[in-house]
């Protein structure tokens, strides 16, 4: 079985925990709570938010997913910036001004990607 296999084997076990009762509760008092894309409206922008999302990975940590912070995003911050930002380190939005608004941006650091 190869390396591969195995994590994916491994996330599966995880996949499962959102059906399970107590993170389905824990979703909705969370979109209630912040009906709103959090990224969407840092960004100045609204967004209805669908997705709850663990601010730290939990990493299939049964601890961690349950009792970790979250925060409600639209699918499309959800599955892009997000995403985006936690594969990289960084956030790629671009200002008003044409420069990153992210300092942990490649370009403030000196080394572009």
């Amino acid at each position: 079985m190869t390396k591969a296999i195995r994590e994916d084997l491994k996330r599966a076990g995880w996949r499962k925990w959102y059906d399970h009762r107590v993170w389905r509760k824990r979703r909705i008092a969370q979109l209630r709570q912040q009906p709103l894309c959090e990224i969407c409206e840092k960004h100045g922008e609204i967004g209805i938010a669908t997705v709850v999302d663990h601010i730290e990975a939990h990493g299939g940590d049964w601890n961690k997913f349950r009792l970790g912070e979250v925060q409600s995003l639209c699918k499309s911050c959800h599955d892009g910036t997000k995403r985006f930002e936690q594969n990289r380190g960084f956030d790629n939005t671009i200002g008003v001004d044409g420069m990153p608004v992210d300092p942990k941006h490649p370009v403030y650091l000196g080394k572009m990607p």
